[in-house]
C-alpha cells in the first residue's frame, strides 16, 4: 500500500494499480496476480480455502434467516444486513464442532447470539418504539408466538417520521436450522430442510399517531400448519413497526422510519 500525493486524486483502476480511499486518505495498491486455480489447489493456501467453504456456509445461514423474515428484510433491513447476518452466523460457526473448514453452525445452541439484532442498525428499535411492553413468547410447540402490547400514549412512546399519520405494530417469526458440513460435495448443508427459512407475521390494525392507542394490542404468529418443529431448528420472533401516511382514506406505508429487532429466540 501506498499514498498518493498527487494533487490529481484517482478513484479505480489503472495499469495494474487501485485508487481508492480510505479514512480521508488517498492511497494506492497494486492488483493481485495470484490466480483461483492456485488458492484452490496451493497448500500454502489451505487456511483460505478453508474460510472460503465456512464463510460460504455462514451465508447459506444467514440467507435462510432472511427468507424466514423475508417480508420484514425488504421493509425494514438496511443496506448491510446480509452481511450483518453471516457475520453472526460466521461466528457461530467458529465456535462449532469439528475441525476448521468443516465446523458446524449450530444456530439451536448458540440462537442467543442473535437476539436483539437489528434489521436497521443505524435506526435501532427503542430509538423509534419505546412504550413499555413485555417480550414475545414462544409457545413450547415452537410453532405460535404471541405478543400483547399495553394501552399507551403515541405521543410519549412512539419517534415518528415527519408526514406519518399512523403506525402499525408487528410481530414475525421465521426458523433456521441448523448447518452441518457435508464432505461430498464439501459445501454446508441445512440438517432438516423441514422449516429452514420459513416463517410468519402478524400486523396490528392501523393505529393513528397522537394520544392514547385506546386498547391493548395483541398480535399472534400461528404456524400450526407445520406439523412439528425439527429440533435442529431455531425459531426467532421480531417485533417492529411500520409507519403510514393516511390520504383520502387510503394508507400508503413508508419507505424509512421503519424498523425491527430480534426479541425472542428458541
Amino acid at each position: 500500500m501506498a499514498r498518493n500525493n498527487s494533487f490529481i486524486k484517482l478513484d479505480g483502476t489503472l495499469d495494474g494499480l487501485t485508487f481508492y480511499r480510505k479514512n480521508g486518505e488517498s492511497l494506492v495498491k497494486t492488483q493481485s496476480r495470484i490466480s483461483k486455480n492456485r488458492i484452490m489447489k496451493d497448500p500454502s493456501f489451505k487456511r483460505t480455502r478453508e474460510n472460503m467453504i465456512e464463510f460460504a456456509g455462514a451465508s447459506k445461514a444467514g440467507k435462510a434467516f432472511r427468507d424466514g423474515f423475508a417480508s420484514m428484510v425488504k421493509l425494514m433491513g438496511d443496506t448491510y444486513i446480509s452481511a450483518r447476518l453471516s457475520g453472526v452466523m460466521k461466528l457461530i460457526n467458529s465456535i462449532g464442532e469439528g475441525k476448521r473448514g468443516e465446523r458446524d453452525i449450530d444456530i439451536v445452541a448458540e440462537h442467543a447470539m442473535l437476539r436483539g439484532f437489528e434489521f436497521n442498525k443505524k435506526l435501532p428499535l427503542k430509538s423509534i418504539f419505546y412504550a413499555p411492553y413485555p417480550m414475545p413468547e414462544i409457545d413450547e410447540s415452537r410453532r405460535i408466538v404471541t405478543w400483547t402490547v399495553t394501552d399507551f400514549d403515541t405521543d410519549a412512546f412512539v419517534n415518528a417520521p415527519e408526514n406519518a399519520t399512523h403506525f402499525k405494530l408487528v410481530l414475525a417469526a421465521g426458523y433456521v436450522s441448523n448447518y452441518v458440513f457435508n464432505k461430498n460435495t464439501r459445501e454446508f448443508d441445512p440438517e432438516n430442510e423441514l422449516v429452514n427459512g420459513t416463517g410468519g407475521q402478524d400486523y396490528s390494525d392501523a393505529i393513528p399517531l397522537g394520544g392514547m392507542v385506546g386498547s391493548d394490542i395483541s398480535l399472534e404468529v400461528d404456524m400450526t400448519a407445520i406439523a412439528s418443529v425439527p429440533a435442529t431448528s431455531a425459531l426467532f420472533a421480531g417485533i417492529g413497526i411500520l409507519f403510514f401516511q393516511e390520504i383520502n382514506g387510503e394508507f400508503y406505508e413508508f419507505a424509512q422510519g421503519n424498523t425491527m429487532k430480534v426479541a425472542v429466540s428458541g
